[in-house]
């Protein structure tokens, strides 16, 4: 886990192993993971006042739109046209400002904004990791706590109350929450490739290995080159390739329990194997040798461009891949691939705490509470279907249709991404709880991904700290966990051994990480 100790902090873009679930930026969450979050009763957590226990107000038939300021990260290359916001005025009564900013960067503008307290009404955060550097600004008094007012909303009242738990700081709710499937990891590949070579799907990490290997040397293009790869990865150790790697060996979801004692991760035998097996895929060249340095943009292009054949990441990335892919090599064909087995014949992989992302009311942009009840009843419309619809989905009959039930993008895809996604990100809940449509996927690898999503929940390796809070974790975390990510890298890359390896964890401890483990244990044993 990463935290930093003061809001004035830059808040950096951490590549967490004691973290992390999102997405991120796209379909990522930085986070650690947390127990699954079922078809929980639909209560909100927190205290009512006696003044916040009063009914919020419905305004008047014929109100003034409420005006909202919101910012959020894009996660895609431009910003989308007003189509949606246009709808969602409409549909809520509102006149919303959106401020949208590259992903990439949206964490130092984040940090800008704070520090000179220009953040505006409603403040979307990066991915999870973001979330738990902000805890400082939070304990600060710099955020409006909003569980006691949630009794009053009828929609914000239906999200998930162990998930609202995974978000409380010192047990207080300052958040809601973008929800996100508990463990989507997964492996996507080239099928045609492995046809060509009679190679089945992997069934165990030596399976992968195997895979990564024969993509490299076996001309799986056919083309008489040496110019492909097998994996193609990036400068992230959660949800690039290494955790999902790591959780199939039966790794600890960041923390784990070792002698009747919450441990890090790193710190398990399971871990080092993890490092073993990116090390024998990289020493064999079966992968993009710089992969630490390589963007998710680098990542992604080298499997588009059909130099790579598997990617480890969000499932539903196939949707994206095989598209751009198709544009490059039109007689590809993709398919995805979980429930791998570790060397011990055992299944298992890592979860999420059931969200990749928060939003966040400062009280430098909102005065009073009478202003937060006015924000957050734009927040309890948009969980409504006919909202969330438009939000997550678009205009139907123009970005989707429906079919049994469920939403069907539309051919168009490029223009659906255009003016939808940026607005999809910014969702509150899940189907469950705001009751949009779920989708209709055509694609074979997509169909067998949403599977593989409802059976990983069943092996899914939970984070027993989601919710813990450690003073020195917040204070020094980002730093120390600097050396294990480092080490990590170093170790995969043959630049130190295990020796080397155990020496950044000592130095992890001596430095703080002791006091991390005694102040989580403590939190843990409550």
């Amino acid at each position: 886990m990463q935290r930093q100790s003061k809001a004035s902090l830059l808040l950096s873009v951490a590549i967490v192993a004691g973290l992390l679930a999102g997405c991120a930026g796209k379909d990522e969450g930085n986070g650690g993971a947390s127990p699954s979050a079922g078809n929980e009763s639909p209560k909100a957590g927190g205290s009512p006042s006696a003044e916040a226990s009063k009914p919020a107000e419905e305004p008047p038939k014929n109100a003034d739109p409420v005006k909202i300021t919101i910012m959020l990260p894009l996660n895609i290359a431009e910003t989308p046209p007003d189509t949606i916001k246009n709808e969602v005025e409409k549909l809520t009564n509102t006149k919303l400002t959106y401020q949208f900013f590259p992903a990439d960067t949206y964490e130092e503008k984040l940090n800008a904004a704070l520090a000179t307290g220009a953040l505006p009404e409603v403040t979307y955060l990066k991915n999870q990791s973001t979330f738990i550097q902000m805890k400082g600004a939070i304990r600060d008094g710099q955020f409006w706590e909003i569980g006691p007012y949630l009794s009053e909303f009828p929609n914000l009242s239906k999200l998930k109350p162990r998930i609202l738990d995974n978000t409380k700081v010192d047990g207080k709710l300052y958040s809601l929450y973008i929800g996100r499937p508990l463990a989507r990891q997964g492996l996507i590949y080239r099928k045609d490739w492995a046809d060509k070579l009679n190679l089945k799907a992997p069934e165990t990490v030596d399976d992968l290995v195997a895979m990564a290997k024969a993509f490299t040397e076996k001309d799986p293009d056919g083309d008489g080159k040496p110019n492909t790869i097998g994996l193609a990865d990036r400068n992230d150790l959660v949800y690039g390739a290494f955790k999902t790697i790591a959780s199939w060996f039966g790794t600890p979801n960041n923390w784990g329990e070792k002698d009747g004692q919450l441990q890090p991760d790193f710190t398990f035998p399971q871990y080092v194997q993890a490092m073993d097996t990116m090390k024998q895929i990289r020493d064999a060249k079966a992968m993009n040798q710089d992969f630490a340095a390589t963007s998710k943009t680098d990542q992604v292009a080298l499997f588009t461009s059909g130099k790579a054949g598997l990617y480890i990441g969000a499932m539903s990335d196939i949707d994206s891949l095989n598209k751009d892919l198709l544009k490059n090599v039109p007689t590809a064909v993709v398919d995805t691939q979980a429930l791998i087995k570790g060397p011990d014949g055992q299944l298992s992989t890592w979860a999420i705490p059931g969200y990749n992302n928060v939003v966040l009311f400062p009280k430098s942009a909102i005065k009073d509470e009478a202003r937060l009840k006015e924000i957050l009843a734009f927040f309890d419309k948009m969980m409504t279907p006919e909202v969330a619809n438009m939000m997550f989905w678009g205009i139907e009959g123009t970005h989707y249709t429906v079919v049994d039930g469920k939403a069907k993008v539309s051919d168009d895809k490029e223009r659906t991404e255009r003016e939808v996604k940026g607005y999809k990100d910014s969702v509150i809940g899940e189907s469950e709880t705001n009751g949009m449509y779920e989708g209709y996927y055509t694609l074979e690898g997509r169909i067998r991904a949403e599977q593989f999503a409802l059976e990983n929940e069943k092996i899914a390796i939970h984070d027993p700290a989601a919710a813990l809070d450690s003073p020195t974790y917040t204070e020094k975390g980002q730093e120390l966990q600097n050396l294990i990510t480092d080490a990590t890298y170093q170790y995969i890359y043959g630049k130190i051994d295990k020796a080397g390896f155990d020496k950044a964890v000592e130095q992890w401890r001596s430095r703080g990480g002791d006091k991390i483990v005694e102040e989580l244990n403590a939190a843990y044993k409550k």
